[in-house]
């Protein structure tokens, strides 16, 4: 039965959640930092040593509420790759009121 119980633990140890790390797009080329975010539609991407945010491939991943800004990204081919969009919040341009 210790056996069994010890088995069960190292189990849940070994299949526990661990973080995993985001991608960094400074090392990688633009192409590929596109890439993971048209293909998985959002991702969080590392854009610096303490920087990252979430890109999106367009609007139907933001909430109902937030609107689309273009996003640029550094990576090891180019300073500013035309990575997608960003979700924001409030009015996409100032209205006159």
């Amino acid at each position: 039965m210790k056996k069994f119980v010890l088995a069960i633990a190292m189990m849940a140890t070994a299949g526990g959640a661990q973080a995993q790390p985001r991608p960094f797009t400074p090392a990688m080329p633009c192409g590929q930092a596109r890439q993971i975010v048209f293909a998985n539609g959002a991702a969080v991407l590392s854009t610096g040593t303490y920087t990252y945010d979430r890109y999106v491939r367009d609007r139907s991943f933001c909430e109902i509420n937030e609107y689309v800004e273009p996003a640029w990204v550094p990576t090891r081919d180019t300073p500013q790759c035309p990575i997608g969009y960003r979700c924001r919040s409030g009015r996409p341009f100032p209205f006159d009121d």
